[in-house]
């Protein structure tokens, strides 16, 4: 039981023996620490829980549960000590994406049961969160685990819905009736964003996700949803150059630790959607970081090849341009002049997608990493997956060379093996001094924190997937997959149209939604490595536009969302140091949006100047006019703002 003991902490209250509270089946609540949202715990057949905001009931007759080979925690509980801590916690995240500095306040509730075994909640001001722990001797197999909540109403639920537990989790999300949600549907993986309908909306998700699957829903047909598990995998075959299939499974979802803490499973609960773009609840979460010095970690932009084909052109461009020396050497320069810390070399720099230590001989990557440094840019390396794990030395290789990150592609799994996976990887990066981002990455679920050179993850409907990445599936990523963390979309196009005219194709790669949009996703979407994913003759051409976007930093000391309304519109005030930015985002749905912007987050009684971006008068045709202004702001000011159709508003203040 050591471990359920050092899990509680200091400041224990005792409230008794529990067989009385049993006995009875009277709920055991924990409440926030303001007092709103409330937990209440019943214990019967099952663990039994109900959610509520200001007695308002959110989510009814919840249970939970872990299927053990020979055993089931959870089944007719009995409770030997219920144990109460208030926790407050001042968390300073290296790679700071929101905030620089954040404060955990909680209630903590720890129910031990009979079976070395226990279940913890914690009641945040804007949350609940739950997890087992467990303290069996040896190992443990999972056989599944019992995640249910049901819907007291006939709630709209926000899904980004899967054909199977294989995915590169880049489909759009679909908008579903509760009630309709049935158990042959497709199931959803997290984070799922609900509505109640009333003032609250819901975001499940998970964090500190270790030697664990990742969970998945799926609805069942009675106005509820279970959590859904891939098993572990046992054997694999053949699937191409870049990734394998598997072959034989267990019939268990982990084979792992019988003393061990277990993910934690949370719930954003908010009556104001500018907390879900504003919430950290996946950091707070997560387990500490272990890397004692992460001072070489240095988030950043990077300009990228792939999008735009490798293909510059123009008067300065007296070479034959492609995936060679001198266009790489021309991105440099790109990169060099504007301040942007990196570039990514893409598929196609190493000579084979096998062999991780055989450069390209038209590249010269050991050239352009010396080059590099000399125009004070680094290099990221792109590999597959199974590539880098069957050359696990290549970090040290890499290491060697001047390599600064690598961007590992097509997991498209979540099984305990693949997030096991995950962990060895940045592990073994961590030691040489390489960061990681991940592409065809599950969500973020809290290993970014426990080694913070993981600095972002894809897994995301983005700018790659061109004509079908559009405003109105985008406008969820603020309140959805990038509320849980660091999220690669890729954004920077030069080229942009409105979707009733979009027609492109690398190396004309083009985004559909205004050119103020594309600006603005630099401040209103959170990545410790942030693309430019376009063409740098076509920065070249569009200075202003340019000189905006490598102003905006990727780490944040300070997240404030001004507007927000799920699906609608999402303006957000960040400020890094004495400099803030705003991102404005809408949907297509109203050929011009107007909101009025607050400026009291800025200091009183000091002038600023604000350059900001707007979207032409034309823009809801001609998705490229837009207008640069500047003007002076002060903190009392209040101002009217306007975004066309799929359009945008971008500001720097200082």
């Amino acid at each position: 039981m050591n471990l359920i003991k050092k899990i509680t902490g200091c400041c224990i209250l005792y409230l008794g023996l529990s067989t009385h509270l049993h006995a009875q089946g009277k709920p055991i609540d924990l409440l926030s620490p303001n007092g709103e949202i409330k937990v209440s715990v019943t214990l019967g057949d099952k663990i039994y829980y109900s959610i509520s905001g200001n007695n308002q009931d959110l989510l009814t007759k919840n249970h939970l549960a872990l299927m053990l080979k020979d055993d089931t925690l959870g089944k007719d509980p009995k409770l030997i000590s219920l144990r109460k801590t208030k926790g407050e916690e001042i968390i300073k995240p290296y790679v700071s994406l929101k905030f620089s500095t954040v404060k955990s306040n909680y209630n903590d509730m720890l129910l031990t049961f009979k079976g070395n075994y226990a279940v913890e909640f914690r009641a945040f001001d804007d949350g609940i969160a739950y997890r087992f722990i467990s303290a069996k001797n040896g190992e443990m197999e999972v056989m599944n685990e019992d995640f249910s909540i049901n819907f007291p109403g006939n709630y709209l639920l926000h899904l980004q819905q899967n054909n199977g537990f294989r995915t590169a989790y880049e489909e759009l999300y679909q908008h579903v009736e509760s009630t309709s949600w049935k158990q042959d549907d497709k199931m959803a993986n997290l984070p799922i964003l609900i509505d109640t309908r009333t003032p609250y909306k819901i975001l499940i998700s998970e964090s500190d996700l270790s030697d664990y699957p990742g969970m998945f829903l799926k609805g069942t047909g009675s106005n509820g949803a279970l959590g859904a598990f891939p098993k572990a995998p046992l054997e694999f075959g053949r699937d191409g150059d870049r990734s394998q299939k598997i072959v034989k499974s267990a019939d268990y979802i982990a084979k792992t630790a019988g003393t061990r803490s277990f993910p934690w499973r949370y719930f954003v609960i908010t009556k104001d959607d500018r907390q879900l773009i504003e919430n950290t609840m996946t950091l707070k979460l997560a387990a500490k970081s272990v890397i004692a010095d992460p001072s070489w970690i240095k988030p950043g932009q990077a300009s990228w090849e792939w999008w735009n084909d490798a293909a510059p052109y123009g008067p300065d461009v007296n070479f034959v341009s492609g995936y060679n020396l001198e266009t790489y050497k021309y991105y440099i320069d790109f990169a060099s002049k504007y301040g942007v810390k990196y570039i990514v070399m893409d598929e196609g720099w190493a000579k084979s997608t096998t062999d991780p230590y055989t450069p390209n001989p038209k590249v010269d990557v050991k050239e352009l990493i010396r080059y590099g440094k000399e125009k004070h840019v680094d290099i990221i390396l792109w590999l597959t997956w199974l590539t880098v794990y069957n050359n696990m030395d290549l970090f040290k290789t890499f290491h060697e060379w001047g390599v600064k990150g690598v961007k590992i592609d097509f997991m498209e799994r979540s099984d305990q093996w693949m997030v096991n996976y995950y962990e060895k990887v940045v592990k073994e990066a961590a030691k040489y001094q390489i960061f990681v981002d991940f592409h065809g990455a599950f969500k973020p679920s809290g290993l970014e924190y426990k080694y913070p050179n993981l600095i972002s993850y894809e897994g995301v409907r983005g700018l790659e997937q061109m004509g079908s990445c559009y405003p109105n599936n985008s406008i969820y990523l603020p309140f959805m997959r990038n509320a849980v963390g660091p999220m690669d979309f890729t954004p920077g196009a030069m080229i942009n149209m409105q979707p009733e005219v979009y027609s492109a194709q690398r190396p004309n790669a083009a985004a559909v939604g205004t050119r103020v949009n594309q600006l603005a996703l630099y401040v209103v979407f959170e990545s410790g490595v942030q693309m430019l994913a376009d063409n740098p003759t076509l920065y070249y051409r569009n200075s202003d536009c340019t000189e905006f976007i490598t102003s905006v930093p990727t780490t944040w000391d300070e997240t404030k969302a001004l507007v927000a309304q799920v699906g609608e519109v999402a303006v957000v005030a960040k400020r890094k140091g004495e400099k803030w930015f705003i991102g404005g985002i809408t949907n297509g749905e109203q050929k011009n949006r107007e909101v009025e912007l607050n400026f009291d987050f800025l200091e009183k009684g000091r002038t600023y100047t604000m350059t900001y971006f707007e979207d032409g008068i034309n823009a809801d045709r001609q998705a490229m006019d837009y207008r640069r202004k500047t003007m002076q702001i002060k903190a009392d000011d209040k101002i009217a703002i306007k975004m066309a159709r799929n359009g945008g508003w971008a500001a720097k203040i200082e």
